[in-house]
C-alpha cells in the first residue's frame, strides 16, 4: 500500500508528499547543508515536501555525532505574505525569532533553486518580514545584504530587566564579577560586553551564566567584543540554545549598534565585524540596520526520519 498521499502545498501551486495517518514507514527528507561565516545549519525546504515536529527534528538532525550536524535546523516554508518563510530552531529544539546568517542562506537557496529567482527577496520571520538583496555571480548568489530592521533599545522590548529608556554600558553582576553591558534586540535579545581580548575568555563557563541571568526573562545571546580600529570589531558569541557558534548575524548587528552607542564606531558608516568564521559588514542608521555577508552551500543529501 502506498503510504504517501499527494496533496497541494498551501498557497504555492506546488505539491508535496504527506505520509498517511496509517503509515509506519520512514519518510525521506531532502536537505541542504549551508553556512554563513561558518554558522552552519541544516536547511529543509517545504515547498515540495512536508515535515512535522520541527523542534524534535532540530535536536535529531543537528547532532554532529548521530545526525547531520549543525548549529540548528532552518525550515524554508511557503508564505502568503512574502517570497518564503524562515523557521529557525536551535540545537536544543527552541525556536528563534531571527537568524542573520540563516536568512542570507535562505535567500541564496530560494534564488539558486529557482523557487524565487529574484534580485530582491522578502522573507517572513518570527520578527517580521525582512528584505534581502541578492548579489549574484555567474547565476549563483554569493552574498546577501539584509535589511534587518530597526534596532530595539527599550529594555522591556528586548526584553531585559533594566531601568531607563535604554541599556548602554550598564553594570551587571554575573557569577560574582561586574560587567558593563549594552543591550539590543535585533529580533532576538542581545547583551554586548566590550572586553580587551575575547579569545582569552572561557565562554563555556561564563556564556551560560549570561544566557540564563535573571535580567533576561527570555534568556539572551551574549557578544564579547573588542575594538580593533576605526569601525573594526572582533567578536565571540554565546548563543542561547546553541552555545558558542562560529558566527552570529544578529549578534554582529548588535555589536555594531552597541559600538556606535558607546562612541566606538560611526553611525551610518560600514562597520566590519570579525567573527571566528568570517567577517560581516554592518551599517547602523536611525531607521534600520543593514548586514552584508556571504552565503555558501556545503552539500545536499537525503535523510530518513
Amino acid at each position: 500500500m502506498n503510504r504517501f498521499d499527494r496533496v497541494p502545498s498551501p498557497g504555492t501551486g506546488v505539491e508535496y508528499y504527506e505520509r498517511a495517518a496509517s503509515g509506519g514507514e520512514k519518510q525521506k527528507l531532502r536537505f541542504t547543508k549551508m553556512h554563513g561565516c561558518a554558522n552552519d545549519y541544516v536547511y529543509i525546504e517545504l515547498f515540495t515536501q512536508k515535515a512535522e515536529n520541527f523542534s524534535d527534528l532540530a535536536v535529531q538532525l543537528s547532532d554532529r555525532h548521530t545526525g547531520i550536524g549543525g548549529d540548528g535546523v532552518i525550515f524554508i516554508c511557503p508564505s502568503e505574505t512574502a517570497d518564503g518563510e524562515m523557521r529557525m530552531f536551535n540545537l536544543d529544539g527552541s525556536e528563534g525569532k531571527m537568524c542573520g546568517n540563516g536568512i542570507r542562506c535562505v535567500a541564496k537557496f530560494l534564488y539558486d533553486s529557482g523557487l524565487k529567482r529574484k534580485d530582491v527577496l522578502r522573507i517572513e520571520t518570527k520578527s517580521g518580514v525582512k528584505t534581502c538583496e541578492v548579489h549574484a555571480e555567474n547565476g549563483e548568489a554569493v552574498s546577501v545584504t539584509v535589511d534587518m530592521g530597526k534596532a530595539e533599545l527599550v529594555p522591556e522590548r528586548i526584553p531585559a530587566r533594566f531601568p531607563g529608556e535604554s541599556v548602554v554600558r550598564q553594570p551587571l553582576e554575573v557569577d560574582g564579577k561586574t560587567y558593563e553591558v549594552t543591550c539590543v534586540s535585533m529580533g532576538n535579545p542581545h547583551c554586548v560586553v566590550f572586553v580587551d581580548d575575547p579569545d582569552a575568555l572561557d565562554l563555556e563557563k561564563i556564556g551560560p551564566k549570561f544566557e540564563r541571568h535573571g535580567a533576561f526573562p527570555e534568556r539572551v545571546n551574549t557578544e564579547f567584543v573588542s575594538v580593533l580600529g576605526k569601525n573594526s570589531l572582533k567578536m565571540r558569541v554565546w548563543e542561547r540554545g546553541s552555545g558558542e557558534t562560529m558566527a552570529c548575524g544578529t549578534g554582529a548587528c548588535a555589536a555594531a549598534v552597541a559600538a556606535c552607542l558607546n562612541g566606538l564606531a560611526g553611525q551610518g558608516e560600514d562597520v566590519r565585524v570579525k567573527l571566528r568564521g568570517g567577517t560581516l559588514t554592518v551599517r547602523y542608521t536611525e531607521e534600520t540596520v543593514f548586514m552584508t555577508g556571504d552565503a555558501d552551500t556545503s552539500f545536499e543529501g537525503t535523510v530518513e526520519i
